[in-house]
């Protein structure tokens, strides 16, 4: 496969875990982190981090409003729940297995 195909490939790849996620406003971004050591944030550190590779300047609330689908706080607003005190504890047994971007590993 040329270098070409496969990037089109991991962006339409991308761009369906994205819809997933923005359809999916019932799971919450600390069970993602708890299960799979990523979330939103995450996908929108590394959108922003790869713009900047690229020399595109990006905000950390652009990069967000285009992983959510809208504004971060809107999305908070209308879907963030608190997180339980088992799901607290989940997120800091499961720190190291965090994303590295995420900065929860440290």
């Amino acid at each position: 496969m040329d270098q070409r195909t496969r990037t089109e490939l991991e962006a339409a790849a991308f761009r369906g875990l994205v819809e997933h996620l923005r359809k999916r406003t019932d799971i919450q971004n600390i069970d993602l982190m708890n299960l799979a050591g990523f979330c939103r944030n995450c996908l929108s550190k590394w959108y922003r981090a790869a713009a900047e590779d690229k020399g595109v300047a990006m905000s950390d609330a652009e990069a967000r409003e285009i992983i959510y689908g809208m504004p971060f706080d809107e999305w908070k607003a209308k879907y963030q729940k608190e997180a339980s005190e088992a799901q607290k504890r989940t997120f800091e047994k499961t720190k190291p297995l965090h994303a590295a971007i995420s900065g929860h590993n440290k």
